[in-house]
């Protein structure tokens, strides 16, 4: 794994300062975001022989300004204050029972250890070469270098894939295949997870840098725009994406992954909602996450994919070690968990208007959201942009557990594009 110095994120970009190609969406994601438009200029008079000039307004006194804005801004410091305050409270309660379970591991099975196995060498799946060729692109914005795989350099569109956590490229092994036919395919590893490159500062994996990857990454390849793949994390990162670079995005699938604004407006009025996430509160504090997700030789994570109920049907062992082999590194576990770190750090979000054409796919029986969630997007979709499905008897690991059905649904909705 490289790791990246602090310096990479002093050079971080606002998600609004995009470059020429995007230049449309800064204005969009400012109308969306509720910008006021700039004030018209001064009005002249419409008689050409008269001398009469409306008078310009006078802006008002920025010490007023300030007084007025004080009461609001003020309000708004003491809700965070209170959110966060009872979001650390939340984790130490999370982080208790974790322990618990970690510690019944270790206890359960003392050969183990209480550190996990580093993996010496990677299982053979994921050298396949049926899935594509193993590459690096360094970003433009921030110079990381992140590992990919691409197959199907035809001539037809970019299709990009992003993934979740706690997952990897190879989470999309089965569309790399579908897909490559009449798409150049394209499943990076995102920011943190190794082999691609992975600052420890929590710092480097706020959402506008994450973002900007994710447009190096598109105009890095050679396309000006893209068909948007993602699940989990990758999804909520595809949502924003489409917000603020939506010049980039011709198409989205979005599989088991709510906006970040919808999400966090859904959950306070559902409690339910807040306890199937209950891992992101213990993900807000240093090194225990790590810690705890390794113990027994990774066995909390191991229980997340081969779960009897919840975890990914017919996952064989060298599946299950293609995800575990990079986690197993020492460090590996601190950039992908950072993702969580910085979830809390724009509290309150302000909803967005969702406008790119979206098919959407969902699990009825996902255990870590609620199928409320995908009438609750609808709610924020411009009419007909949306295309939504909520697949019988799924849960959360839709492109693994049900990979035809997801083909079916997508090659549908692609139709128009391949004619």
């Amino acid at each position: 794994m490289r790791g990246g110095s602090s310096s990479i994120c002093s050079s971080r970009a606002s998600v609004s300062s995009a470059d020429p190609v995007n230049s449309d969406s800064k204005v969009e994601s400012q109308n969306k975001g509720g910008g006021l438009p700039a004030p018209a200029p001064p009005a002249q008079s419409s008689d050409h022989g008269s001398s009469g000039v409306v008078p310009e307004r006078k802006d008002m006194p920025e010490f007023v300004v300030t007084a007025l804005l004080a009461p609001s801004r003020l309000s708004l410091r003491l809700l965070r204050a209170l959110v966060m305050s009872l979001v650390y409270l939340t984790a130490l309660v999370v982080a208790f029972v974790y322990s618990c379970i970690a510690l019944t591991h270790v206890m359960c099975h003392p050969r183990r250890g209480c550190c996990g196995r580093q993996r010496l060498s990677p299982p053979e799946c994921l050298r396949d070469p049926t899935l594509g060729e193993h590459c690096f692109l360094t970003l433009k914005s921030s110079g990381l270098r992140l590992h990919y795989v691409s197959a199907g350099r035809g001539s037809g569109p970019l299709m990009l894939f992003l993934h979740g956590f706690p997952e990897n490229w190879f989470s999309w092994r089965y569309q790399l295949r579908e897909f490559q036919s009449h798409f150049h395919v394209v499943a990076v590893d995102m920011r943190g997870y190794s082999p691609s490159d992975a600052p420890k500062e929590v710092d480097c994996y706020t959402i506008d840098l994450l973002l900007t990857d994710i447009k190096d990454i598109i105009l890095g390849l050679g396309y000006s725009k893209c068909i948007l793949v993602s699940h989990d994390w990758g999804a909520s990162l595809a949502w924003e994406f489409s917000i603020y670079f939506p010049s980039l995005v011709e198409r989205m699938v979005v599989v088991s992954g709510p906006p970040m604004s919808v999400f966090q407006e859904y959950s306070i009025h559902h409690i339910g909602q807040i306890f199937r996430s209950n891992y992101i509160f213990l993900f807000q504090l240093p090194w225990l996450p790590e810690k705890l997700l390794s113990l027994s030789d990774f066995q909390i994570l191991k229980d997340i994919f081969t779960h009897r109920k919840n975890g990914i049907p017919r996952l064989t062992p060298c599946e299950l070690e293609a995800f575990l082999y990079h986690f197993s590194q020492p460090g590996c576990l601190t950039g992908p968990i950072n993702y969580y770190r910085n979830v809390f750090r724009n509290f309150p979000l302000e909803p967005k208007k969702l406008s790119t054409p979206t098919l959407m796919l969902w699990g009825e029986k996902d255990f870590s959201l609620q199928q409320g969630l995908v009438e609750a997007i609808g709610r924020h979709f411009v009419p007909g942009r949306l295309e939504s499905h909520i697949l019988p008897g799924s849960g959360h690991w839709i492109p693994q557990s049900h990979p035809q059905e997801m083909h079916q649904y997508m090659w549908a909705f692609l139709q128009d594009l391949l004619d």
